[in-house]
């Protein structure tokens, strides 16, 4: 069957499609037309149900549509034209923001938020980029990629490839353990790639581009995702030409990329409508879009290419990655929520969006990228009223000056709690909260909180929503403990040097002291740990706030750290070796406290990305292409 795949353009079943049961889709008005699609070339798998939450907020739309299931999962083809995949890239492309390093265990409890979330894909990484990532990508398919729900939902876990046979084949061995693995290879098609960065013709691009599609349907992968990188800049006829042929050789999904983010959004939803309309074989596969942020209009092209035709879109939690960044998940995902019914065609998504906050502020942390108190939807400000005028609106219907209800991305007010947290307050209450702003914390999660809740609340009259974010952050958010600070002292100021003795506590439970002195409390304090945990860094940037007003905040301490010994993986775009950054954070009412605690915490995560390292060996470095 294999050989026969390879060699059709066709790609007929020997049965016809099977027609979907009528139980699983609701009858929707659309203004967009498609031509009827010709049979696949897979046979069907079982239903991945829509988890049962109303598509637009039931608070601010009087009239709800009823709740939609997820139609069947065919590679390359949808039965429901109205419904969008969403494709997220977080674990991929937003980790190669500068600074946005993941440990394992960071990517795989994202993995598990994203499932929780119900993205159809999940592109778990690159695995070819080092034995690291490879390893993290073949644990995100054993597990989430098998983690099957109650409506009988698995994601797609996808890993990402240059197009050279190596690549593939390491994709491969990494995503081949999930229940519908994926491959996506990607090779640039612009002009000015082709000369400046592979140096080849059109034509030997599109041959390598041919037989490695095919080369990774041999393994015996029935799921192919295909990228020209570049595509915003690409010459149209070409374009045409390469995507008809990687679709005869067996890609089942086209992914669209505005890789340097150059095009507006009637040029974009311009081009995947001609994509649509002249490529040979369209009809076989699903059309995807990738959007880059640097003109700030990913959301937008994004969105023009969906309305044109594109039904897989590619994004990111907090729109973090390459440079300015990529669509947002919770931007594009909301933006159809809210018009998709009226403005769009019916579009529809399978997200359940009450686990946006929490998977926002999930990759925050661990990231160490925050986020702008402006942003839409996840930002601090997203459904803050300062103007009389808006709050006169907002008492007298919330309507008037919001489109989105914070409870339907799993936010609460704070305000309708009627709970006001001080140092006489409870677990329950705790928990309450917590709960409200978009955390679920496990008993011992939560015990460790309240006790760090208690020594603040001794020393605030009243502990504030920033407050408890600070130490949620400070306690859950954190690598797996290498080192554990125990005890600080320091001392500063003008009549001498300053001193800092340091009490650390390793993973064996055993004590470790030492003392330094430094140029201020925390260049002190800083080299005391040196001394004790003997790993030499270069301290790129340090930052810190103030999480609120007065002179009893919680600071929270930001640092980036560089091992001497650098660590580098490979560039999945340039090939080149990217050297590794780990961040840390910290928050105490104390600054140096939450300093050492930072400093700390990134220490933590570069250790234990060395023990993964120096225990699984390393991958060699791979060509840029074939």
């Amino acid at each position: 069957m294999a050989s026969s795949l390879l060699t059709s353009s066709k790609f007929p079943l020997p049965s016809p499609f099977p027609s979907p049961k009528p139980s699983l889709f609701l009858p929707r008005p659309t203004s967009i037309h498609f031509p009827p699609p010709k049979p696949p070339s897979f046979p069907s798998f079982p239903s991945n149900s829509f988890p049962k939450s109303l598509l637009i907020s039931s608070s601010l739309n009087p009239n709800p549509p009823s709740p939609l299931r997820r139609p069947l999962y065919i590679p390359n083809h949808i039965p429901d034209p109205n419904y969008v995949r969403i494709f997220d890239t977080t674990l991929r492309d937003g980790e190669q923001s500068p600074g946005a390093t993941l440990t394992s265990k960071e990517k795989l409890d994202i993995a598990r938020q994203l499932a929780k979330l119900g993205v159809d894909i999940i592109e778990a990484g690159f695995p070819a980029a080092s034995k690291d990532d490879f390893e993290a990508v073949k644990a995100i398919a054993k597990e989430v990629g098998n983690a099957e729900d109650e409506n009988g939902y698995v994601p797609v876990i996808c890993g990402l490839s240059r197009c050279n046979e190596k690549d593939i084949k390491t994709a491969w061995e990494a995503v081949k353990y999930a229940k519908w693995p994926r491959i996506h290879t990607f090779i640039a098609t612009s002009g000015i790639h082709l000369e400046y960065k592979l140096r080849k013709s059109n034509q030997e691009v599109l041959d390598i581009a041919r037989s490695m599609v095919r080369y990774a349907r041999s393994l015996g992968c029935n799921d192919v995702e295909f990228s020209p990188e570049d595509a915003g800049r690409s010459d149209r006829e070409y374009l045409y030409e390469i995507l008809g042929e990687v679709i005869k050789a067996g890609a089942t999904t086209l992914n669209i990329p505005d890789t340097v983010g150059i095009t507006m959004p009637g040029e974009f939803g311009k081009l995947i409508a001609d994509i649509k309309a002249n490529t040979p074989g369209i009809e076989n596969v699903v059309i995807s879009t990738h959007c880059q942020n640097d003109l700030g209009l990913s959301t937008a092209n994004t969105l023009a290419g969906a309305c044109a035709g594109a039904r897989q879109l590619e994004v990111t939690i907090n729109g973090i990655g390459e440079r300015a960044g990529n669509a947002s998940l919770e931007e594009v995902v909301m933006a159809i929520k809210c018009r998709g019914e009226h403005v769009l065609g019916g579009l529809y998504t399978g997200i359940n969006t009450k686990h946006i906050v929490m998977a926002s502020k999930m990759v925050e942390e661990y990231t160490g990228l925050h986020v702008q108190p402006h942003k839409a939807i996840v930002g601090a400000n997203a459904f803050a009223h300062e103007s009389g005028i808006h709050q006169d609106g907002m008492l007298k219907h919330k309507g008037t000056y919001e489109i989105i209800s914070p409870e339907d991305i799993g936010l609460e007010r704070s305000n309708e709690a009627g709970i006001v947290l001080g140092k006489l307050s409870g677990r329950h209450a705790l928990r309450d909260r917590l709960k409200e702003l978009g955390y679920e914390l496990d008993d011992e999660q939560l015990g460790n909180i309240f006790w760090l809740f208690k020594a603040v609340a001794e020393q605030k009259k009243r502990v504030t929503d920033a407050d408890l974010i600070a130490l949620v952050s400070d306690e859950v958010f954190q690598p797996e403990v290498v080192w554990k600070l125990d005890d600080l002292q320091v001392t500063c100021g003008t009549l001498g040097l300053s001193t800092a003795t340091v009490k650390l506590i390793d993973a064996a439970g055993v004590e470790h002291v030492a003392c330094s002195v430094g140029t201020g409390p925390v260049d002190s304090a800083y080299k005391a740990i040196d001394l004790i945990t003997k790993e030499p860094v270069t301290l790129l940037e340090y930052s810190m706030n103030a999480v609120t007003e007065g002179i009893d905040a919680i600071a929270t301490t930001r640092v980036l750290v560089r091992a001497e010994k650098s660590h580098f993986s490979t560039h999945a775009l340039t090939g080149e070796a990217v050297y590794r950054t780990f961040s840390g954070t910290g928050a105490s009412m104390d600054i140096v406290v939450s300093s050492v605690k930072a400093y700390i915490g990134a220490l933590n995560k570069m250790l234990g990305f060395e023990e993964q390292y120096q225990t699984k060996g390393s991958v060699e470095q791979t060509p840029v292409s074939a």
